[in-house]
């Protein structure tokens, strides 16, 4: 059964989509943007969190962080529980709002004691991550516990991670690569399942060694646009692991992974540069993108200090 807003949140809804610039197109995909925004603005609760995260994502509409936050937020606000842990999220990162951790945090809490699964998995995540709280990794893994009993696949992947290393549980291979396996092998897979599950066949643990497969694995998570899943599959184009060495894609993926952010990659850059593998020989793009890695945080790239 649907839900439907009240009547004041149902004209905050309504407000907030107005105006919003769809994208024209034939496809199935315009044609389902569209219904949800028709059904959003009449009424319908889940109609308007889909859209939000079609706004979020620019999937089909032009990309709105800030409308698509406050439409979480008015989600949120009409009783949908998965709204207040999607809004939690944006509060978390900033985006599309003021960054407001400590609300963030209320609202994870909130929205996984009412059954909503995405906020258990976030919640997890700050104490995993020690975010704002001290890091407690065995309760993370039993908030991914709890999200993945709940069908929520990030929080299979993420509980598998840790299963994997051992930290906060009892290391098991086994079951690490079972949750993987799960959260990538869907539809919508979770890109960084794929590329623990890569890892795992790269090293032959819980699974058979294959780097073939593992690449594979790992390539499935670039073609969703993971940035951290690219580097890995530039070091296995640098390495020639599960694929035929090639430098000139190795240096594609580190230079797209470099532009998100990843220091190392952008470290790995610069030594194609210095090298003049798959890239024309430049000591000063060399230089240039060992800067960026310094800057983003690759210690290893950075100036060694002088001993005095």
């Amino acid at each position: 059964m649907s839900r439907r807003f009240s009547v004041r949140v149902l004209l905050t809804a309504a407000a907030l989509i107005s105006g919003t610039a769809l994208l024209q197109g034939c496809s199935e995909e315009h044609a389902e943007v569209r219904r949800l925004h028709d059904a959003c603005e009449a009424g319908n609760a889940t109609a308007c969190y889909d859209f939000a995260v079609k706004l979020k994502d620019g999937d089909y509409v032009l990309l709105d962080a800030t409308r698509a936050a406050a439409l979480f937020d008015t989600t949120c606000k009409g009783g949908l529980q998965k709204g207040c842990a999607t809004f939690g999220v944006m509060l978390q990162k900033g985006k599309g709002v003021k960054k407001d951790s400590v609300r963030a945090m209320n609202l994870f809490d909130r929205s996984c004691a009412a059954g909503a699964m995405e906020g258990c998995t976030s919640l997890g995540t700050l104490y995993n991550e020690g975010a704002g709280v001290p890091r407690d990794v065995p309760r993370a893994a039993s908030l991914f516990q709890r999200g993945c009993d709940g069908k929520d696949l990030q929080a299979c992947a993420k509980l598998g991670v840790l299963y994997a290393s051992g930290e906060g549980v009892t290391q098991d291979v086994n079951r690490a690569a079972t949750l993987l396996k799960q959260s990538c092998d869907t539809a919508a897979k979770v890109t960084f399942g794929c590329v623990g599950l890569g890892h795992l066949h790269w090293a032959g643990t819980g699974v058979v060694q294959n780097d073939s497969i593992g690449t594979d694995f790992i390539m499935r998570a670039c073609r969703s646009y993971d940035q951290a899943g690219c580097f890995q599959l530039a070091l296995a184009y640098e390495n020639g692991r599960g694929v035929k060495q090639n430098y000139n894609r190795a240096a594609v993926y580190y230079r797209e992974a470099c532009e998100d952010r990843i220091g190392e990659a952008c470290f790995r850059l610069a030594s194609l540069y210095d090298k003049g593998a798959g890239v024309q020989r430049s000591p000063d793009a060399a230089k240039e993108f060992r800067s960026q890695a310094c800057n983003r945080g690759y210690p290893e790239a950075c100036p060694k200090k002088k001993e005095s």
